[in-house]
């Protein structure tokens, strides 16, 4: 049977209906054509009858999805000139490629196997569709698993990839990232962006910042208005609170038990004080690893480097301590690090989540290939991983490493050497 949607409410659930009304384009939009909050909202049809999302509608599902769950991960502007290009912002859109014989579906125009994929291995699982490729259909399933393809193409083969890698790599393939077939693409790409209304940027600076502490702001909705409490177990959170520099800095913050909020920098994403992020390195270690002898203040020092502090992450790296899934995954499943669960990419962003598999996974590394590791080896391989280091061109990973664990080390300085473990 073939998909068709006539409202909104056909292919959203309830919560993501609630965040499309709360932004202030959309409700105006659909309140001067007529729409009223409380009953079905009709979807705009082209002059075939086929129905698509309004350029504000986009921006708005675009938002949502990158605040929820790719914070500082992917520009939302991609996506939308992504979507135009793809599917003209046609939810039940498909294309037949002759040559491989797939369809892609949907906004995004998302191979279903892709999604299967993504799902599977990458544990992007916010929006389940394996086993049905019909919710591909749905506007913010769709969109999510295009960014979060778009995620991953942007560490293609670990290595940080530009946006025009990315966009010609969604359209033909990591291959074709650099052929010809791809450029037109990437100029048609290049002004459709330039037409999307335009968006205020902010300045981010949390970890330019040393004094930074808890100090509540105003919220808005997705992942960014996420509390403490959301992202950490009631035994996890009663732990924080039993730290008497946390206690202090939260109630002096004015948060309260079962409300605790992040921070927040200038573009509203929350990240975690110096004193929050210590507090967790010691309880993960001291439960977990204390025959390890790894250093609260050496684990500091990697997430300052990695994530500048972000809840979520930054650039491809999910959470505090930029693990992956599949990394995770592995340190759960093969190495029997099993005292928080990985089901998804969003447990990542959970702080003792990330924090706990950073320290397996550093634990891991300091024993690579069954040799005790040098601490200049250890930090290039969390940077860069293992199969990268070359420590003739330690210098500026480890100065980088040095300045950040400055920050925390309670101890006289040691001219030029820290110990790992």
């Amino acid at each position: 049977m073939a998909v068709s949607f006539k409202y909104w409410d056909d292919c959203v659930d309830h919560l993501d209906m609630e965040a499309l009304w709360m932004d202030p384009d959309v409700r105006n939009e659909w309140i001067n054509a007529g729409e009223t909050k409380g009953r079905k909202v009709h979807l705009s049809r082209d002059p075939d009858g086929q129905p698509y999302l309004t350029q504000t509608e986009m921006k708005a599902v675009a938002g949502i999805i990158v605040r929820r769950h790719f914070v500082s991960l992917i520009d939302s502007d991609m996506i939308c000139a992504i979507a135009e290009l793809e599917s003209d912002r046609q939810p039940i859109s498909t294309r037949y490629n002759k040559k491989t014989k797939e369809i892609t579906v949907g906004i995004m125009q998302i191979l279903p196997k892709t999604a299967d994929w993504l799902v599977r291995e990458l544990g992007y699982r916010a929006y389940e569709v394996e086993g049905n490729s019909k919710l591909l259909y749905r506007p913010f399933t769709n969109v999510y698993l295009g960014a979060s393809y778009l995620n991953w193409l942007s560490n293609y083969s670990q290595q940080e990839r530009s946006e025009e890698f990315i966009v010609r790599a969604y359209k033909g393939g990591t291959k074709k990232a650099t052929h010809k077939s791809t450029l037109q693409y990437w100029r048609r790409y290049l002004g459709v962006k330039e037409s999307l209304p335009s968006r205020k940027f902010f300045e981010v600076g949390p970890m330019n910042d040393p004094s930074a502490s808890a100090a509540p702001v105003q919220q808005t909705t997705g992942a960014a208005n996420a509390t403490w409490d959301s992202r950490a177990s009631p035994e996890d959170m009663e732990e924080m609170w039993n730290h008497p520099i946390v206690s202090k800095e939260w109630s002096k913050s004015g948060e309260k038990q079962g409300k605790v909020r992040f921070s927040h920098d200038a573009e509203n994403r929350p990240y975690l004080s110096r004193v929050e992020l210590r507090a967790i390195t010691e309880i993960i270690l001291s439960k977990h690893f204390s025959t390890r002898g790894v250093k609260p203040t050496v684990l500091c020092a990697l997430a300052e480097i990695v994530s500048m502090r972000f809840v979520n992450g930054i650039g491809p790296r999910p959470g505090i301590m930029g693990i992956d899934y599949p990394t995770a995954c592995w340190l759960y499943k093969d190495l029997g690090y099993k005292a928080h669960i990985v089901e998804s990419v969003d447990d990542l962003t959970k702080p003792f989540v990330s924090l706990y598999f950073g320290a397996a996974y550093l634990a891991w590394l300091s024993q690579y290939e069954g040799r005790e590791r040098t601490p200049q080896f250890v930090v290039q391989a969390y940077l860069a991983g293992p199969k990268n280091v070359n420590l003739q061109e330690t210098g500026p990973l480890w100065l980088k490493f040095e300045e950040a664990l400055s920050r925390y080390e309670d101890l006289k300085k040691e001219q030029g050497s820290c110990t790992i473990l």
